[in-house]
């Protein structure tokens, strides 16, 4: 008879052997978008190590397709990386807002359109090796024109590209912003279905 042990090792449930437990918390800065804290944890080995964790509400990105297969992109400067980026339409969760409703505000404020339609392709965490941030990414088509106002501290520019020409700008190097790539790609394939 096998041992509960044993059958988690062989389908790759390694959790309660591999999870780390927190000892304590500390959080070294609360913002607008994201809060820094550093956590002491006790990982299986028994010893101490130290993790620093960006806590994030979570956001949605979304793949506007319009009727004819072009794909609506908003062009805005990212600080981060000093660059201006072509990217699918995205933004942060606000508190208690379900992923599909922020999706069709984010829509409305940065491409004024209404999907009628609205799939979930995925969702992801971004960078669980230090952040908590959970991405759902939708495909949302049947789009009409609607009103909305952009956030008073972002700069779009939308740009619309057929789907095949978006998807060859990922391997020119011109889209490099990594929801959009996954957003494209798998919208590509999503159509196909």
């Amino acid at each position: 008879m096998k041992r509960k042990e044993d059958e988690r090792e062989e389908t790759g449930d390694a959790g309660p052997r591999m999870r780390e437990v927190t000892l304590h918390s500390r959080l070294v800065f609360e913002g607008k978008v994201v809060n820094l804290r550093v956590d002491t944890v006790r990982i299986p080995s028994g010893r101490e190590a130290t993790r620093e964790v960006v806590e994030h509400r979570g956001a949605v990105a979304m793949v506007p397709l319009l009727d004819d297969g072009r794909v609506v992109l908003v062009r805005q400067f990212r600080q981060a990386v000093g660059e201006v980026l072509l990217e699918i339409p995205a933004g942060t969760l606000n508190a208690g807002e379900e992923p599909d409703e922020c999706a069709r505000r984010e829509l409305r404020e940065e491409i004024r359109y209404e999907p009628a339609k609205l799939e979930e392709m995925f969702a992801s965490y971004l960078a669980p090796g230090y952040s908590s941030e959970m991405l759902h990414v939708f495909l949302a088509t049947e789009l009409t024109p609607a009103e909305g106002e952009t956030d008073e501290d972002e700069t779009v520019e939308v740009e619309i590209l057929p789907l095949d020409k978006a998807v060859e700008m990922i391997r020119t190097g011109e889209i490099k912003d990594a929801k959009t790539i996954c957003g494209l790609l798998l919208a590509r394939d999503w159509r196909k279905r």
